[in-house]
């Protein structure tokens, strides 16, 4: 075997292993090659909140970085706006009537879920239905449901009364 060979070899494997690790990543919507333990329906609702509360931080900063003020403390402060307990639990209202049997279900299990701390900047129910919603976004995500969750959080920002930058 030529040295030529054995590189082409070597670089086979290397796309053999980014072809696995696209698969792995894509097949299920994930970010990371971390499947979680359980489907998605069988995870604790605070658990499907967990990771929902970092997935919809990540969908309203894209969001905010697709319009024209790109300064970072504007950024950062809108963000906090819009992730808030009072936000999500606004947007949770906008986007009720669209909810599948399924996702509404999923909302009534994140909604129900003694979460054992209280709030600081929220009052009880409002933080009980943002942890709905971030529990929705957790497993829409795990569900392989990304347009899903960017379709519901579009309808949400879309409503007249959303809390979006630039509206008042």
């Amino acid at each position: 075997m030529t040295e030529h060979d054995k590189r082409d070899g070597e670089a086979g494997g290397d796309l053999r292993e980014a072809a696995e690790t696209e698969r792995r990543n894509g097949a299920d919507g994930l970010l990371f090659g971390y499947p979680p333990s359980k489907p998605p329906g069988l995870l604790p609702p605070l658990v499907l909140a967990y990771i929902g509360d970092a997935v919809f931080e990540v969908a309203i900063r894209q969001y905010l970085i697709g319009h024209a003020n790109l300064r970072p403390h504007h950024l950062h402060r809108e963000a906090t706006k819009l992730v808030s307990a009072g936000a999500q639990a606004r947007l949770l209202f906008r986007i009720e009537d669209a909810l599948s049997e399924e996702e509404a279900d999923i909302v009534r299990r994140g909604r129900n879920a003694k979460s054992g701390s209280v709030p600081k900047n929220a009052d009880v129910l409002e933080y009980r239905h943002a942890t709905a919603l971030e529990c929705l976004a957790g497993y829409l995500y795990y569900a392989g449901r990304a347009e899903r969750l960017e379709e519901l959080i579009r309808l949400g920002l879309a409503s007249p009364d959303a809390d979006v930058p630039g509206r008042t």
